[in-house]
């Protein structure tokens, strides 16, 4: 399924003092890190992609365990997609420059859950509010990496 048809599920947003260009670097950087760990999640519940692949920085293509770079132009929109057993599923990291050397992140999680397997699933991820605070912590990150 294409990322722009799946259903939105949240946006969060940060400011980081810093300009795009390092912004869009330093959310590279943190995703590898982030996610450095997650293949034997990926493997357990069927990602697509389960490992670590592809050019550095991100690029179409790259892989992380649970996504799969589909757009990636330095400094641009970043979009990874990725599938599993339980969804289908794209986090998006949009930049704009927010003054001089700020730049506002919008990461924007779009997802669908099919089944009731996948209802579950949502109510396990997305329910008890664990996504949410990944993400803020995923952002909170990023910023750091950037000083």
């Amino acid at each position: 399924m294409e990322w722009a048809a799946l259903p939105h599920i949240d946006t969060h947003t940060a400011v980081v003092g810093a300009g795009p260009d390092a912004v869009w670097r330093a959310i590279g950087d943190v995703l590898d890190g982030s996610f450095a760990g997650g293949a034997r999640y990926a493997r357990l519940v069927g990602c697509a992609d389960r490992t670590a692949s592809g050019p550095r920085p991100l690029a179409v293509g790259s892989t992380i365990p649970g996504f799969r770079v589909t757009t990636a132009p330095p400094g641009g929109d970043l979009v990874l997609s990725g599938r599993h057993r339980f969804s289908a599923y794209a986090l998006i990291f949009r930049l704009e420059a927010d003054g001089p050397g700020r730049t506002r992140v919008w990461a924007e999680t779009r997802a669908v859950f099919p089944g009731w397997a996948g209802r579950l699933y949502r109510l396990l991820v997305i329910g008890t509010g664990g996504h949410a605070v990944g993400m803020r912590r995923l952002l909170r990150t990023i910023g750091r990496r950037t000083h």
